[in-house]
C-alpha cells in the first residue's frame, strides 16, 4: 500500500494550477464519506451492509489520447483496504476504485461517537491522494492485455486480480522513477464518518440507557444502585443486580473505548516516528555528500602540501646542523676559535683559559724538539 507523505502534500499545494489534460476526474470531487453502522442493530435490515465503505470513480477526460496511470495513496495505510490502489486507464474509459474501513478502526469510531457524539468524528484529518500521469501506449496496451485475462479486482490484494508481478512491479517502478516529476497531477481528498441517525443498535445504546428505564420501576432506583455498591451479590434484589451489571458493563465499555484510542495513537505516533526517522537519514545523508564534495578535493591537497612542507624544513635543519659541524671543525683545526671567547656565557662553558695554557704547551713541545 501506498503511504501519502508530507512531500506529496507540498507537491499538491504547489500543484494548485488548473488541471493538465491527462488529469483524471475524481467522483465524489472533494471528500470521501463513510457511514458506520453497527453490526446486528435492532432497528438495521438484515440485508445492510454493515462494513464501512466508499466508492472513487476515475474518469478518463478524453482531453488526450494517450492513457493515463493512476495510484491512490492515503494518510492512514493500516486503516483503509483499497482495491485497485494503481493501474490505467485508456481514453474515455473509467475505473471503480472500492475503499473499506478495517472492522477494528470502524469500532474504534464508533466508541468516539458513543462517548463525545458526531464532533468527535467531524474532525477527521485522514487524507486521500489520487496521483495521474500519463503512460506510453505499449505499457498501456500490455496493462490492458493482463487486466482484461485477470477479470475484476478481489477482497484481498491491492490490484487487480491476477495481474503478474511483472506487471505490478512496472506500474511501481514507474511510479518510483516519476516521483517528483512535473507530469504527475495530484488530487487530495478529505475524509468524512457519518454515523446515520437512529442507528441503535450494538451494546453503546444499552450502556448509556439509565437504569432505572431499563430496569421495571422501582420505588426509589438510586437508592438501589448505591446500595449495591454495598450490598453483597448474594442478598441483592434483582433490581440491584441488573443496575450493578449495567454499571460494570458503562466502565468495561469505557476501558475498551480507552485502550482501543491508545493503540491508534501509538500506531499513528509509529508512522510519524519512522517518517521522520527516514527523513532525516535522506537529510543526514544529502549533507555528508555534500560535505565530501566540497571538502574532499581541498583536503587531499591539503594533506600533501603539508607533508611536502614538513619535509622541506627537515631537510633544512639537517643541512644547517652538517655544515656548522664542518665549520667547526676547521676553525678547530687552524686555531680560529679564539673570537668565541667573548661571547659571554659560550666562553665560560668551553673553558678556554684551559685550552690556551695546554695550546701553549703543546707549542712550547713542539719548539724543544726543533
Amino acid at each position: 500500500f501506498f503511504f501519502y507523505t508530507r512531500q506529496d502534500q507540498r507537491e499538491t499545494m504547489a500543484g494548485a494550477a488548473p488541471a493538465p489534460p491527462f488529469a483524471l476526474e475524481v467522483t465524489p470531487e472533494s471528500s470521501l464519506q463513510f457511514v458506520l453502522t453497527r453490526d446486528g442493530g435492532g432497528t438495521s435490515s438484515s440485508s445492510a451492509d454493515p462494513t464501512a465503505r466508499c466508492t472513487m470513480t476515475l474518469r478518463h477526460t478524453g482531453q488526450t489520447d494517450g492513457s493515463v496511470a493512476f495510484k491512490v495513496k492515503t494518510t492512514q495505510p493500516r486503516r483503509y483496504l483499497v482495491r485497485p490502489n494503481q493501474g490505467v486507464v485508456g481514453p474515455g474509459g473509467t475505473e471503480s476504485v472500492s475503499i473499506l474501513l478495517v472492522e477494528r478502526d470502524k469500532q474504534i469510531l464508533l466508541h468516539s461517537y458513543d462517548r463525545l457524539g458526531q464532533s468527535a468524528l467531524d474532525h477527521s484529518k485522514d487524507k486521500f491522494l489520487v496521483q495521474s500521469c500519463p503512460v506510453d501506449d505499449a505499457f498501456a496496451a500490455k496493462y490492458a492485455q493482463e487486466k482484461a485475462k485477470a477479470g475484476p479486482a478481489d477482497g484481498k490484494s491491492g490490484g487487480v486480480s491476477g495481474l503478474s508481478k511483472e506487471m505490478t512491479d512496472q506500474l511501481t517502478a514507474m511510479w518510483n522513477a516519476s516521483s517528483g516529476s512535473h507530469d504527475v497531477y495530484n488530487k487530495k481528498l478529505h475524509v468524512r464518518h457519518v454515523v446515520p441517525s437512529g442507528d441503535g443498535g450494538g451494546a453503546a445504546p444499552a450502556s448509556s440507557a439509565s437504569p432505572a428505564a431499563a430496569a421495571p420501576a422501582s420505588a426509589s432506583p438510586p437508592v438501589a444502585l448505591a446500595a449495591s455498591d454495598k450490598t453483597p451479590t448474594d442478598s441483592m434484589t434483582p433490581e440491584q443486580m441488573f443496575a450493578e451489571i449495567t454499571n460494570l458493563r458503562r466502565k468495561y465499555d469505557e476501558l475498551v473505548s480507552f485502550s482501543v484510542n491508545l493503540t491508534a495513537e501509538r500506531d499513528i505516533l509509529n508512522n510519524t516516528l519512522e517518517q521522520t526517522k527516514r527523513d532525516l537519514n535522506r537529510e543526514m545523508a544529502s549533507r555528508s555528500a555534500l560535505e565530501n564534495a566540497s571538502g574532499g578535493g581541498g583536503g587531499r591537497g591539503g594533506k600533501s602540501g603539508g607533508g611536502k612542507k614538513g619535509g622541506t624544513s627537515l631537510m633544512m635543519v639537517l643541512f644547517i646542523a652538517v655544515a656548522c659541524s664542518l665549520a667547526g671543525i676547521k676553525l678547530a683545526n687552524s686555531g680560529s676559535v679564539g673570537f668565541l671567547q667573548s661571547v659571554p656565557v659560550l666562553g665560560n662553558a668551553l673553558d678556554f683559559q684551559a685550552d690556551e695554557t695546554v695550546g701553549a704547551d703543546v707549542a712550547a713541545a713542539d719548539k724543544e724538539e726543533l
